[in-house]
Protein backbone atom coordinates (compact mmCIF):
# COMPACT_ATOMS: atom_id res chain seq x y z
CA UNK A 1 0.00 0.00 0.00
CA UNK A 2 1.26 3.46 -0.89
CA UNK A 3 1.31 6.20 1.73
CA UNK A 4 1.49 9.85 0.70
CA UNK A 5 2.51 12.23 3.46
CA UNK A 6 4.29 15.51 4.00
CA UNK A 7 8.00 15.47 3.28
CA UNK A 8 10.21 15.84 6.38
CA UNK A 9 13.91 16.55 6.98
CA UNK A 10 14.75 12.86 7.40
CA UNK A 11 13.49 12.21 3.86
CA UNK A 12 16.36 14.28 2.48
CA UNK A 13 18.67 11.44 3.47
CA UNK A 14 16.47 8.77 1.88
CA UNK A 15 15.33 10.03 -1.49
CA UNK A 16 18.54 10.19 -3.54
CA UNK A 17 17.76 6.93 -5.38
CA UNK A 18 14.63 8.55 -6.82
CA UNK A 19 16.76 11.41 -8.18
CA UNK A 20 19.03 9.14 -10.23
CA UNK A 21 16.82 9.59 -13.29
CA UNK A 22 18.73 11.77 -15.79
CA UNK A 23 15.61 13.89 -16.39
CA UNK A 24 15.17 14.73 -12.70
CA UNK A 25 16.79 17.94 -11.53
CA UNK A 26 18.78 17.48 -8.34
CA UNK A 27 19.25 20.53 -6.15
CA UNK A 28 21.52 21.31 -3.22
CA UNK A 29 20.38 20.57 0.32
CA UNK A 30 19.64 24.21 1.19
CA UNK A 31 17.28 24.46 -1.79
CA UNK A 32 15.20 21.54 -0.50
CA UNK A 33 15.30 22.92 3.04
CA UNK A 34 14.01 26.30 1.84
CA UNK A 35 11.01 24.64 0.20
CA UNK A 36 10.40 22.51 3.26
CA UNK A 37 10.42 25.58 5.51
CA UNK A 38 8.50 28.00 3.27
CA UNK A 39 5.97 25.74 1.50
CA UNK A 40 5.53 22.56 3.58
CA UNK A 41 2.01 22.00 2.17
CA UNK A 42 3.56 21.68 -1.30
CA UNK A 43 6.20 19.06 -0.46
CA UNK A 44 5.05 15.42 -0.26
CA UNK A 45 6.60 11.99 -0.46
CA UNK A 46 5.08 8.68 -1.52
CA UNK A 47 6.27 5.63 0.41
CA UNK A 48 5.99 1.91 -0.19
CA UNK A 49 5.74 -0.58 2.69
CA UNK A 50 8.99 -0.60 4.65
CA UNK A 51 9.28 3.20 4.26
CA UNK A 52 10.87 2.95 0.81
CA UNK A 53 10.63 6.26 -1.09
CA UNK A 54 8.67 5.78 -4.30
CA UNK A 55 8.56 9.41 -5.42
CA UNK A 56 7.94 12.95 -4.33
CA UNK A 57 6.56 16.31 -5.38
CA UNK A 58 7.98 19.68 -4.40
CA UNK A 59 6.33 22.99 -5.19
CA UNK A 60 5.33 26.40 -4.00
CA UNK A 61 2.75 29.13 -4.40
CA UNK A 62 3.81 32.46 -5.89
CA UNK A 63 2.81 35.48 -7.97
CA UNK A 64 0.44 38.39 -7.55
CA UNK A 65 -3.05 39.18 -8.78
CA UNK A 66 -4.13 36.93 -11.65
CA UNK A 67 -0.59 35.51 -11.71
CA UNK A 68 -1.09 33.96 -8.25
CA UNK A 69 -0.36 30.28 -8.89
CA UNK A 70 0.90 26.96 -7.65
CA UNK A 71 4.20 25.85 -9.13
CA UNK A 72 5.52 22.30 -9.48
CA UNK A 73 9.27 22.58 -8.93
CA UNK A 74 9.86 18.83 -9.13
CA UNK A 75 7.82 15.67 -9.39
CA UNK A 76 9.54 12.35 -9.83
CA UNK A 77 8.82 8.67 -9.34
CA UNK A 78 11.43 5.93 -9.11
CA UNK A 79 11.50 3.79 -12.28
CA UNK A 80 10.28 0.66 -10.53
CA UNK A 81 7.13 2.49 -9.33
CA UNK A 82 6.14 4.16 -12.61
CA UNK A 83 2.96 3.31 -14.53
CA UNK A 84 0.97 3.17 -11.27
CA UNK A 85 -0.54 6.67 -11.49
CA UNK A 86 1.63 7.84 -8.61
CA UNK A 87 2.74 11.05 -10.36
CA UNK A 88 -0.92 11.77 -11.12
CA UNK A 89 -1.83 11.38 -7.43
CA UNK A 90 1.00 13.68 -6.37
CA UNK A 91 0.04 16.26 -9.02
CA UNK A 92 -3.62 16.13 -7.96
CA UNK A 93 -2.59 16.76 -4.37
CA UNK A 94 -0.59 19.87 -5.29
CA UNK A 95 -3.39 21.09 -7.56
CA UNK A 96 -5.99 20.66 -4.81
CA UNK A 97 -3.87 22.62 -2.32
CA UNK A 98 -3.30 25.38 -4.90
CA UNK A 99 -7.01 25.51 -5.78
CA UNK A 100 -8.83 24.99 -2.50
CA UNK A 101 -6.44 26.34 0.12
CA UNK A 102 -4.40 29.02 -1.64
CA UNK A 103 -7.07 30.00 -4.20
CA UNK A 104 -4.56 30.11 -7.06
CA UNK A 105 -5.57 30.82 -10.65
CA UNK A 106 -3.45 28.06 -12.18
CA UNK A 107 -0.64 25.57 -11.62
CA UNK A 108 2.47 25.69 -13.79
CA UNK A 109 5.60 23.63 -14.30
CA UNK A 110 8.62 23.50 -16.56
CA UNK A 111 9.59 20.38 -18.49
CA UNK A 112 12.41 19.63 -20.91
CA UNK A 113 11.17 19.96 -24.50
CA UNK A 114 12.73 16.54 -25.20
CA UNK A 115 10.89 14.78 -22.36
CA UNK A 116 8.02 13.45 -24.46
CA UNK A 117 6.71 10.92 -21.88
CA UNK A 118 6.37 13.65 -19.23
CA UNK A 119 4.76 16.09 -21.68
CA UNK A 120 2.19 13.45 -22.66
CA UNK A 121 1.48 12.69 -19.01
CA UNK A 122 0.94 16.38 -18.21
CA UNK A 123 -1.34 16.76 -21.22
CA UNK A 124 -3.45 13.84 -19.92
CA UNK A 125 -3.71 15.80 -16.67
CA UNK A 126 -5.12 18.78 -18.68
CA UNK A 127 -1.94 20.86 -18.82
CA UNK A 128 -1.31 22.91 -21.95
CA UNK A 129 1.91 24.32 -23.33
CA UNK A 130 1.74 27.98 -22.42
CA UNK A 131 5.14 28.97 -23.83
CA UNK A 132 8.57 27.73 -24.88
CA UNK A 133 11.51 29.01 -22.84
CA UNK A 134 14.65 29.06 -24.97
CA UNK A 135 17.75 27.44 -23.40
CA UNK A 136 16.01 27.09 -20.02
CA UNK A 137 17.92 24.01 -18.91
CA UNK A 138 21.60 24.81 -18.29
CA UNK A 139 21.54 27.29 -21.15
CA UNK A 140 21.28 24.40 -23.60
CA UNK A 141 17.88 22.75 -23.85
CA UNK A 142 14.56 24.52 -24.26
CA UNK A 143 11.93 24.15 -21.58
CA UNK A 144 8.17 24.16 -21.94
CA UNK A 145 6.11 26.14 -19.46
CA UNK A 146 2.94 24.08 -19.04
CA UNK A 147 -0.15 25.29 -17.21
CA UNK A 148 -3.46 24.06 -15.92
CA UNK A 149 -6.25 26.49 -15.09
CA UNK A 150 -7.90 26.15 -11.68
CA UNK A 151 -11.44 27.01 -10.60
CA UNK A 152 -10.63 30.64 -9.81
CA UNK A 153 -9.66 31.25 -13.46
CA UNK A 154 -13.23 31.05 -14.76
CA UNK A 155 -12.33 32.47 -18.19
CA UNK A 156 -9.17 30.29 -18.41
CA UNK A 157 -7.06 33.33 -19.33
CA UNK A 158 -3.99 31.87 -17.62
CA UNK A 159 -3.63 29.11 -20.19
CA UNK A 160 -3.92 31.12 -23.42
CA UNK A 161 -0.60 30.23 -25.12
CA UNK A 162 1.91 32.94 -25.92
CA UNK A 163 2.63 33.31 -29.62
CA UNK A 164 6.40 33.58 -29.30
CA UNK A 165 9.10 31.85 -27.27
CA UNK A 166 10.73 33.69 -24.37
CA UNK A 167 14.19 33.63 -22.84
CA UNK A 168 14.90 32.80 -19.18
CA UNK A 169 15.58 36.46 -18.36
CA UNK A 170 12.01 37.30 -19.41
CA UNK A 171 10.52 34.98 -16.78
CA UNK A 172 9.08 36.48 -13.60
CA UNK A 173 10.22 34.88 -10.35
CA UNK A 174 8.87 35.60 -6.89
Amino acid sequence: MTTIRRFCCDDLLRFSSVNLDHLTETFNMSFYMTYLARWPDYFHVAEAPGNRVMGYIMGKVEGQGESWHGHVTAVTVAPEFRRQQLAKKLMNLLEDISDKIDKAYFVDLFVRASNTPAIKMYEKLDYVIYRRVLRYYSGEEDGLDMRKALSRDVDRKSIIPLKRPVTPDELEYD
